[in-house]
């Protein structure tokens, strides 16, 4: 496929002073494959054709680079050659793996804190060993039943972190023990906001942060976590606001939103960045003014995901700068 302004080459230039609106790297979830093919395999173990054919056609749509949720692939626990082969051929596609993101294995879930310690420290070496640029995080836990079952898993209730100092304490130092082991191999770690976490609102992820107190541990910002539930919300504004100075990474999406006056119901749907309630023409010219320069990782669900997140990665480009990044 030939390249272009909206596909620079394989090689990303990762020289935050270089980019432009044009090279500023945008990555791609990979919530448009089912992490269980319809033969039983799951995509970890999956051969490389299958991941040929995924590569095939995120290139097609325009994407350079593809983040790895380790629901997809668990980089920690990846065979190296396999491993080897399955970077060999993202780059066949021009396609580069920036991130891993690890999800719902909070390092305080009850019973199981020491176990996803330890996978976490994996990962980050893992996540050297593949060459990325950022190893993204958050304290969410696995669905509940209620969640499992329903169309839309944000509108059923989920686990939340319990009002414990020492729980509390607890989250903040393991993720510090992360961040410094982060910081060894070079890289940053980026704590993603969720709801009913000690990350789910704008005031407790910047206090957490703050308390972990490392240079290299900021924020994912992922603000549409947020507003898409069915309850009363902050205003996107004052998250925003209150969280672009920490961020490193920044997970978007976007949903439509209406809800009652007196905050007696409320409901959302997926809809493209342009179209929903968050106003990112104006999230990411304040983004880049308070400094940020981190991967912006596209994200849609249901439908067509892919498709979805090649039209948010056009619509970005037309939002960030057209000189250099200073």
């Amino acid at each position: 496929m030939a390249r272009g302004p909206d596909r620079p080459g394989t090689e990303q230039d990762w020289d935050p002073a270089t980019w432009t609106a044009d090279t500023w790297p945008i990555a791609v979830c990979l919530h448009g494959f089912p992490p269980v093919g319809r033969d039983g395999t799951t995509l970890h173990d999956a051969p490389i054709a299958v991941w040929d054919d995924i590569f095939a056609q995120i290139e097609r749509v325009g994407f350079t680079l593809a983040e790895m949720a380790d629901d997809r692939i668990r980089p920690a626990d990846y065979d190296p050659g396999k491993r080897d082969e399955l970077l060999a051929t993202a780059r066949e596609h021009g396609i580069g793996i920036p991130s891993v993101h690890l999800q719902r294995r909070s390092v305080i879930m009850p019973g199981h804190e020491e176990e996803n310690l330890a996978y976490a420290h994996r990962t980050i070496d893992a996540a050297a060993a593949w060459g990325m640029q950022v190893f993204s995080t958050g304290l969410h836990q696995p669905f509940s039943e209620a969640q499992r079952k329903a169309l839309w898993f944000w509108t059923a209730p989920g686990p939340k972190d319990p009002d414990d100092p020492e729980v509390w304490d607890r989250a903040v130092r393991s993720i510090r023990e992360l961040g410094k082991h982060a910081a060894d191999v070079g890289l940053p770690l980026a704590l993603e906001m969720y709801e009913d976490t000690y990350l789910g609102t704008a005031e407790s992820a910047v206090r957490f942060v703050e308390a972990v107190g490392l240079d290299n541990v900021g924020l994912n910002p992922d603000v549409a976590n947020l507003i898409r539930l069915h309850r009363p919300v902050e205003d996107w504004r004052e998250v925003f606001s209150a969280t672009l100075p920490y961020a490193n990474y920044l997970h978007v999406k976007n949903y439509t939103r209406d809800e009652a006056a007196d905050g007696s119901w409320a409901t959302s749907v997926p809809s493209t960045m342009e179209t929903g309630i968050i106003n990112y023409r104006q999230v990411l010219r304040e983004a880049v003014d308070v400094g940020f320069r981190g991967i912006i990782m596209t994200e849609q669900y249901g439908g067509d995901s892919l498709g979805v997140c090649a039209t948010n990665q056009r619509y970005i480009r037309t939002l960030l700068p057209q000189e250099v990044a200073r």
